[in-house]
């Protein structure tokens, strides 16, 4: 097997319908705890459609790209800090605590945002939406893994990803509901305070996780709560392995936690391959897909909001596909493997993307110099007129220069004009019934790479959508897994600043193409070191993995020596 250990039974999602059906309160508590990936999609996708609108509201937006990436990032950077913290209320206060905190958290951002008058405002509702979500992200998972059987486990903790891409796909269908309502943006991010109402409510009613109880001390209150999910005569067996795991166990303050954590094997183990797959995550390009969807669908030369909105949605139900998928797979395959062929997919659709927006920004429409100067003075781009080589431009250079394109009005991959960004200079251009691109260039091959786009979602789903919470709820121990999962929380958040913070500012200097291209390099980086890092954990017990752990995880070709140490043992 993959991984090096054979691990438990080859379970199916069948299995996991089975053991559903015949205890309703295992998919209660999975369905309610995984409303928190529902508010991480939600909030993912709905600002790629509100910042179309928001730019339309406020000029001061549409013009510095820097506020475009903070409006979409501050909710990331909350994120941060919300998971950074959320690992240590996870082991001091239990995880349902820190579930609804975070709901709190994200129900008074969503107010905030619906209301604010200014950017400035609007960002900081943005950063306590963050925090809920940074806290809900690695707290949700956590919670339905250590209240799930662990033969399907990875199938239920997989609930909560297929609500994430739900989320993000009923973000899209809202962004698409209020297009025409006055307000556009506002009720686009104020409906997101519904769910997490939702999800308080239900959570007051369900339990704390067994597993934190028993490491309290509330050994009764843990064996009632498992008899309501295990089979009765698998109820000793996970009692006795939650002794195991606590027999060595002390009280500590974090700092000496934090020590330990490092200089523990196990526990360094399982942050190496936890942290590998979050920064992975983040870094083949996903969220700037899911922040940014709509105004890369006008990068690829479709210009109007609405239709940008309707082709981000098909992308987005892909992502809702790819996870049922995960769940269909995860315990048949196996983490590791999924994830693998995953990246595979993924290296070849950004390529292939990179090579489609190549061709559409050099098949660009020309500039017509008379058109442009048709337009007035005050109307035109002043980089335009006074560039010396001005007859060679394209629409591309026009956008590089900070200006936008208005197209022909009889064919718009014709000649256009070239005109200053102003929010005015739009309405004259709309005016004469012509289109209006600040984003993109007209192409004929641009639905060609909305297309590549949703093949790369598709790639993307079953395997690093889902796999990377699912393996970071497992593969530390219980004693140091809320603190484990934390720290690799934090560095999923940070990767996903550094990307959304970004990559306006790469499309700008490297061209979409050369966006794409540099994160599939990152793709093949990743591939190497989750191959090299990264354990099978499908099947197992939690103490099973720490064991595993333990041994150390070495695949082949590195595997060698320690073969032949066997083979030299068994001869003897």
């Amino acid at each position: 097997m993959e991984g090096g250990v054979e691990g438990g039974s080859n379970v199916e999602l069948r299995e996991c319908w089975n053991r559903a059906r015949g205890s309703p309160y295992i998919m209660r508590l999975a369905l309610s705890a995984g409303i928190g990936g529902l508010l991480f999609g939600y909030d993912t996708g709905v600002i790629s459609g509100a910042l179309l609108y928001i730019r339309e509201d406020f000029e001061e937006v549409d013009k510095k790209t820097w506020l475009q990436e903070t409006i979409v990032s501050m909710s990331v950077a909350g994120a941060i800090v919300g998971a950074a913290f959320g690992g240590w209320m996870n082991d001091k206060f239990g995880r349902k605590k820190s579930i609804l905190i975070s709901d709190v958290l994200f129900f008074i951002g969503a107010i905030v945002m619906a209301l604010a008058p200014s950017p400035w405002l609007l960002i900081v509702g943005r950063i306590l939406v963050g925090l809920g979500v940074g806290m809900a992200s690695m707290t949700a998972p956590l919670y339905i893994s250590e209240a799930s059987p662990h033969s399907i486990r990875g199938a239920l903790v997989c609930v909560n990803g297929l609500l994430l891409t739900g989320g993000q796909f009923l973000s899209y269908l809202i962004n698409l509901a209020f297009t025409k309502a006055p307000g556009t943006w506002r009720w686009m991010l104020g409906v997101a305070g519904i769910p997490a109402a939702l999800q308080l409510v239900l959570m007051l009613s369900l339990p704390e996780s067994p597993r934190w109880l028993y490491s309290r001390g509330k050994e009764e209150e843990a064996r009632n709560i498992l008899l309501r999910i295990y089979r009765r005569d698998e109820i000793e067996e996970e009692m006795r392995a939650m002794q195991e795991s606590f027999k060595a166990e002390k009280e500590e303050n974090l700092a000496k936690k934090l020590k330990d954590a490092f200089s523990n094997d196990v526990v360094r183990r399982g942050l190496y391959a936890g942290i590998t797959v979050q920064v992975a995550q983040q870094f083949v390009g996903i969220n700037t897909l899911m922040y940014y969807s709509p105004t890369i669908v006008q990068f690829a030369g479709i210009a109007s909001n609405s239709t940008a909105l309707a082709l981000s949605l098909i992308t987005s139900g892909l992502n809702a596909v790819g996870t049922i998928l995960s769940m269909a797979f995860i315990d048949r395959y196996g983490r590791r493997r999924l994830m693998l062929i995953s990246l595979v997919g993924i290296i070849v659709c950004l390529i292939v993307s990179s090579a489609i927006f190549f061709q559409a920004a050099k098949h660009a429409p020309a500039i017509n110099h008379r058109d442009t100067l048709g337009f007035g003075a005050n109307s035109t781009c002043h980089a335009y007129t006074n560039a010396p080589n001005f007859p060679s431009w394209n629409c591309m250079q026009c956008l590089r220069a900070k200006c936008a394109f208005c197209a022909n009005s009889d064919n718009q991959y014709h000649p256009g004009a070239c005109l200053s960004a102003e929010k005015s200079v739009r309405g004259e251009c709309r005016a004469d019934k012509r289109v209006w691109f600040s984003q993109g260039c007209p192409s004929k091959i641009g639905i060609l790479a909305v297309a590549v786009l949703g093949l790369y979602i598709l790639a993307y789903a079953p395997g690093m959508g889902t796999v990377p919470w699912v393996l970071n709820s497992e593969i530390y121990p219980l004693r140091y897994r809320g603190l484990g999962g934390g720290i690799a929380a934090v560095s999923n958040w940070c990767a996903n600043l550094i990307v959304s913070e970004s990559f306006l500012s790469m499309t700008e200097s490297l061209g979409a193409a050369g966006t794409f291209l540099l994160f599939a390099g990152f793709s093949v980086i990743a591939i190497i070191a989750i191959y090299a890092l990264v354990p099978e954990t499908k099947g197992l017990q939690f103490e099973e993995v720490e064991k595993l752990l333990q041994e150390g995880f070495r695949p082949f070709p590195f595997n060698k020596k320690k073969k032949d140490i066997k083979k030299k043992v068994d001869d003897k």
